[in-house]
C-alpha cells in the first residue's frame, strides 16, 4: 500500500513538473508589421507581444524602454517611451495621492498616430492615463 502511494505521488509530481515547464508558443507575427518596424527600427531586437488584435514591439533605444502599436496590417498606432515620474504633466502626481491609486512606479509618453500625446503613470492595479495638462483620461487596469 505505501509502495503504490508513493509511486502515485512520484507520477503526480513529475507530470505536474512536466506540463509547468512546457513553453509558450512563439506569436506569430505578421509579415506586414515585422516589415514596417524594421523599416523604422533597422538592426533593433523588438520583444512581441499580441494585444486585442495588435502588436506591440517593446524594445530599448539610446538607454529608454520604448514600445511601437502596430495595428496587423502594419499601421503604426501608437509609440510610447517611457520617462522619468518626475516629467509627468505636475497634476499627475496630486490626482494619484488623491484617488489613492498609490506610489507611481513608471511613467511614460504615448503619442498617438494622430499626433494626440497621453501621459501614463503605472500604478498599484494598472495604468492612470493624463492628458498634455494632467487632467486624467482613464484608468486600465492590467
Amino acid at each position: 500500500m505505501k509502495t503504490t502511494t508513493f509511486i502515485i505521488l512520484l507520477m503526480t509530481g513529475f507530470s505536474t513538473i512536466t506540463f509547468a515547464q512546457e513553453k509558450k508558443e512563439k506569436l506569430k507575427v505578421p509579415l506586414a508589421v515585422e516589415k514596417a518596424f524594421q523599416k523604422s527600427h533597422p538592426a533593433i531586437k523588438a520583444k512581441w507581444e499580441e494585444e486585442d488584435g495588435k502588436y506591440e514591439a517593446g524594445f530599448q533605444q539610446n538607454g529608454k524602454k520604448m514600445s511601437v502599436l502596430y495595428s496587423a496590417s502594419g499601421i503604426v498606432e501608437e509609440n510610447e517611451t517611457e520617462i522619468a515620474i518626475n516629467h509627468l504633466p505636475s497634476p499627475v502626481a496630486q490626482y494619484t495621492a488623491q484617488h489613492k491609486l498609490g506610489n507611481i512606479k513608471e511613467a511614460s509618453k504615448i503619442t498617438k498616430s494622430d499626433g494626440t500625446v497621453l501621459y501614463e503613470a503605472e500604478v498599484k492595479g494598472g495604468d492612470a492615463l493624463f492628458d498634455t495638462k494632467g487632467n486624467f483620461v482613464k484608468f486600465q487596469k492590467d
